[in-house]
Parts: structure tokens; C-alpha cells; sequence
């Protein structure tokens, strides 16, 4: 199996990206590749930077409001170009009424300031593993 490979990214006009790095930091002591698209992105860009660089997982680094509209847009924008990139989301602002409407709307996984980073390690492999096997050709696991 290769590395795994997540993008990491802040939309909007979000600039709160300690976070962001600490996690980037955390996955790469993991072994997995890790690319930080930085902040004051769009969807549509980072669906766009996700598919051609051929990630595994994209997460969205969330500090301010701007996650409940534009991550709703980032699962559109992947799905509308042809891409089952899992997404997830991240920060200290979400609340689980919105982390419900986010999991409705596609979003893979929510992880609040309080979630132990190997729970994130573990959790983002399980979502490549099942993603990777719907490459192949086998059955779909839903796992959220």
C-alpha cells in the first residue's frame, strides 16, 4: 500500500491555521504525506489542487463561521468533478448540531479540539483503506 496523502487547508477568510499545522505536524510523525494548502482558499480550489495532486483525505482546518457554507461547497465541488475524496473537518468551533448537518451534507469525519490525535491517525486511515478498496472495486464501507 502506498503512503497515505492528505491535503490540509483553511477556506474563507478563516487565518486561525496553528491548528492546521499542529495537525500536519502530527500525521506526518505518522508517516503519512501531508500537504497544507494554506488559507484564504476557495472550494473549488481546493478541489481542484485535491484531485490533481491525488490526494487521499482532504481536511479543512475551521475557526469561524465560514465552515458551515463553504465545506458543504468543497464535497459539491469534488463530487461534481467526478471525485469521492473523503472529507473532514477540524477545529474547536464545531458544534455537534453542525457537525450533524456537515455529516449529512458528505463530510466523513468531525474532530473537535478535544479528539486525541491518534483517534485523527486512526480514523483518517480507516477512511483511506475504504476508499482505496472502492478504487478496487470492492463494496463500500460506511464508516460514519
Amino acid at each position: 500500500m502506498s503512503r497515505e496523502f492528505v491535503a490540509l487547508a483553511l477556506m474563507g477568510i478563516d487565518q486561525h491555521e496553528n491548528g492546521a499545522i499542529a495537525v500536519s505536524r502530527v500525521l506526518r510523525e505518522a508517516q503519512m504525506k501531508v500537504e497544507y494548502y494554506g488559507k484564504f482558499n476557495t472550494p473549488a480550489a481546493v478541489a481542484d489542487r485535491a484531485i490533481r495532486d491525488g490526494v487521499d483525505v482532504v481536511g479543512i482546518s475551521c475557526h469561524s463561521w465560514e465552515y458551515i457554507r463553504l465545506v458543504p461547497q468543497l464535497v459539491s465541488e469534488l463530487r461534481r468533478r467526478g471525485s469521492n475524496i473523503p472529507v473532514v473537518v477540524g477545529g474547536s468551533v464545531v458544534t455537534p448540531e453542525d457537525g450533524e448537518m456537515l455529516r449529512n451534507e458528505g463530510v466523513s469525519a468531525i474532530f473537535t479540539s478535544s479528539t486525541d490525535t491518534q483517534a485523527v491517525i486512526e480514523r483518517l486511515r480507516e477512511l483511506i483503506r475504504s476508499t482505496r478498496r472502492i478504487g478496487l472495486g470492492q463494496e463500500r464501507q460506511d464508516l460514519r
